[in-house]
Order: structure tokens, then C-alpha cells, then sequence
């Protein structure tokens, strides 16, 4: 392994689950007007490139896709402890879907160069697909680990993650360049550097980069390039509950009641 480390994380910038929209016409997600926060999943992913990198030594840059009021987010992941951060933004990104979100996403971290990890949060909180890191490692050919919970390089320099998987975990080794997914909670997301927010906030100059930046064509990106679109919206109602009362002496009423959950206990 070189000395240091160069460690791309992806971060989202997503509204706070109570607050997400819908516009009824395009059918994308209101980014404006309401409360947003950096994904909590890629706070995690940021924490654990941080202790890598306090490790290994190397540099932190952030990378995100979005609209320019992702820029304060970006500096709070500055006071953090990254080194730099890239937002990629432009109309011609606006409107994409996992597939068009994840070629960009793997598009800059292309013009960034001499990567060795990709860290990202298993999912975002808007969305819940969990596509793009999946779908970054692929357009980019390097291997994967998703929903990992520890990471660590072996002394042969190769990455080993601890993965969640149904009934316990596994653990997989991959050589870098790698992408690794980090679970939501694996980790407690350091507080911001006071000293190093302020200076992020009056001298930190962030890398912004549009399409003609990215070099990359419109039909790749943004609403041309996706492959799924939203058609309509449901509203799923929540079920009105039965609301049934039981009268009688106390006794009385214990029998009523185990009379109406006997059928759904198990004998």
C-alpha cells in the first residue's frame, strides 16, 4: 500500500423524513423550502474514512450531486476533518435516477483520480433503494463490499469489510481500488471542529463542477440518462384501527378478551 490513503466519500444531502415531498408535476423530490440534512447513513461513511484515514494518513474529499444549498453541508463535512469536497451541480444533473446518479457520481470520482476507496451509506434516507454504490462500483469495475460494519487493511494491503448478512456476518476481502457501503450505525459520526467550521465557512473554497466540468454527455446524466421515471404517487393510508370495547366484571372481561386473541395465539 502507498502512504496515505485517497478516500472518496459520496454524501446526500436529503430533507428530514418528515419533510419529504413530492412535486406533482415532475415527480422528483422537493429539494428546496424544506429542512434538510446530511443522509445519517453517509455520516457514518464519512466517520469511518476519517478513522482510516487518522490510521493510514492520506486525504478525505467529499463528493456530492445536488443543488447549491448542499454547499453548507459539504463544510459541516469540512469541520469535520475531510480535506476538500466536490458538489457536482447543474440543471443537466436535476431529475436522475440511481443509474444517471450513479455513472456521474463515478464520472467524478474518475476526474478526481488516483482513488483508493470509495465509501458511501448503504442507502439514503429519501429513497432507500441502496443502488448507487453498487452502481458506482460498476461503472467504475472495481470491487465491492456492501453493508459493511467494520473495516480494515490487512498487513498484505488488501481491505477486509465485516458485512451484515441473515443470521450473523461474513467477512470479505478485496484488493484496492474498492467501494465499500457502511451500515447506517456502525459508528458515532465525530462532532464538528468549531475552529475548522469557521474557517470552512470564510476561507474553504469548494470545488464545484458542471456538466461541461464532469465531461460527460447530457444523455447520461440527469432526467435523459435515467432509466426509470415516477409515474404516479399513492398515498398509502394508515389503517383505522377496530376500536372494540369489552364490558363486564373484571373476570368477565378477561375471558372476552382471550376469547378475541385466541385464534392468534400459537398453540
Amino acid at each position: 500500500m502507498k502512504d496515505g490513503l485517497k478516500i472518496v466519500v459520496c454524501a446526500k444531502v436529503v430533507p428530514k423524513p418528515e419533510e419529504v415531498k413530492v412535486d406533482p408535476e415532475t415527480m422528483t423530490i422537493v429539494r428546496t423550502e424544506v429542512e434538510n440534512e446530511l443522509n445519517p447513513a453517509c455520516k457514518h461513511a464519512l466517520e469511518m474514512g476519517l478513522q482510516l484515514k487518522d490510521k493510514h494518513g492520506g486525504e478525505v474529499i467529499l463528493l456530492s450531486m445536488g443543488p447549491p444549498l448542499f454547499e453548507g453541508f459539504l463544510k459541516m463535512g469540512i469541520a469535520m476533518g475531510a480535506d476538500d469536497a466536490v458538489l457536482l451541480s447543474d440543471r443537466a444533473f436535476a431529475g436522475a435516477d440511481t443509474y444517471a446518479t450513479s455513472y456521474a457520481l463515478a464520472e467524478a470520482v474518475v476526474k478526481i483520480g488516483d482513488v483508493d476507496l470509495i465509501l458511501c451509506g448503504e442507502e439514503t434516507s429519501d429513497s432507500s433503494t441502496g443502488q448507487v454504490p453498487p452502481g458506482v462500483a460498476e461503472w467504475l469495475d472495481v470491487p465491492q463490499i456492501t453493508y459493511v460494519s467494520q473495516l480494515e487493511i490487512g498487513e498484505d494491503g488488501r481491505l477486509r469489510g465485516k458485512r451484515s448478512i441473515t443470521g450473523g456476518h461474513e467477512v470479505i476481502a478485496v484488493h484496492m481500488p474498492a467501494l465499500v457501503s457502511v451500515e447506517i450505525g456502525v459508528n458515532s459520526p465525530r462532532f464538528p471542529d468549531f475552529r475548522r467550521k469557521r474557517w470552512a465557512e470564510r476561507e474553504f473554497e469548494l470545488k464545484v463542477w458542471d456538466i461541461g466540468e464532469l465531461g460527460v454527455e447530457p444523455e447520461m446524466v440527469g432526467l435523459p440518462g435515467s432509466h426509470t421515471s415516477v409515474d404516479r404517487l399513492i398515498e398509502a393510508k394508515s389503517p383505522e384501527r377496530l376500536r372494540e370495547f369489552v364490558e363486564g366484571t373484571p373476570e368477565e372481561k378477561a375471558k372476552k378478551v382471550y376469547e378475541i386473541i385466541k385464534p392468534y395465539l400459537q398453540s
